[in-house]
């Protein structure tokens, strides 16, 4: 179960060293590839389909937030957070409201008016080269007839997500504050310089674990609810998992490893889900 805003709030955080972050995300991971594999397994309707993306694109992010970390770009760390924040945000909302198919539609007439701009532009349509530009007869006709009737969906503010969730705390002391790390700042790159050129005396700077442990967080939760709003039923030693991810962030127990490993063991006999009886 995914913490509640008082639940994250009780007892001063205290972060762990690089490697303990390190272990547990790569486990998030495989996790996540497992997942991925079950729904692979299965005929996924649109809805299935979204939220297939959103634990794959929440699980690229992780790991690129950990390489950024080991080149010292703390900065792009948050920038990469942010954005993690704002998919757990859009997938609560999809859910909450059941608008995944407006959502799809909207992103694709969206998509659609993007490429079509370069398209229609006699400076750079010679651009407009490849299989990204080939449309379909049938994404055509899809184009024209949303045109009759555009998408109504709007992306949600992520202030209100996070209050509907009880996690004001993730609006206020994480996408907002990471949202000074995305816009530009007048002190930005001074780390950066002491990173690059190695000058001596370095100034002191934070240490940054938070954006490790909030990262694999965030990725949990949205796991939490990718598995939730998912028309399948989920082996409950994946519930587990996560619930041990969270009491590792919280408290530092390491019974994840041990859910991991029997996780892994079973991936490898059994089904992990199965679709929902009506």
């Amino acid at each position: 179960m995914v913490a509640t805003n008082k639940e994250m709030t009780k007892q001063p955080k205290k972060y762990l060293k690089y490697d303990k972050y390190q272990f547990a995300a790569d486990s998030l991971y495989a996790v996540s590839g497992m997942i991925l594999f079950s729904f692979a397994k299965h005929d996924c309707d649109t809805k299935d389909t979204i939220i297939r993306n959103f634990i794959a694109r929440a699980s690229m992010m992780l790991k690129a937030i950990f390489r950024l970390w080991e080149i010292s770009d703390y900065q792009d760390a948050w920038v990469i957070y942010r954005t993690l924040l704002d998919r757990l945000f859009h997938l609560y909302d999809l859910g909450e409201k059941n608008e995944f198919i407006k959502f799809h539609e909207w992103s694709f007439y969206k998509q659609y008016n993007s490429q079509n701009k370069i398209r229609s532009d006699k400076d750079f349509k010679h651009e407009a080269v490849g299989w990204m530009y080939d449309l379909t007869e049938e994404q055509k006709l899809r184009y024209k007839a949303l045109t009759k009737n555009p998408p109504k969906w709007k992306r949600p503010k992520a202030e209100d997500v996070a209050k509907s969730m009880g996690l004001e705390c993730l609006y206020k002391y994480g996408y907002d504050f990471a949202s000074t790390h995305v816009h530009p700042m007048s002190d930005d790159g001074q780390q950066d310089i002491f990173t690059i050129t190695k000058l001596e005396p370095a100034p002191t700077f934070p240490d940054w674990s938070s954006v490790l442990s909030d990262s694999i967080s965030a990725n949990s939760a949205l796991l939490h609810w990718a598995l939730h709003y998912s028309s399948f039923e989920w082996r409950c030693l994946l519930w587990d998992y996560i619930e041990h991810i969270q009491s590792f962030l919280r408290e530092g127990n390491e019974e994840y490893q041990k859910t991991f490993l029997k996780l892994t063991s079973m991936f490898q006999t059994t089904e992990l889900c199965k679709q929902s009886t009506p």
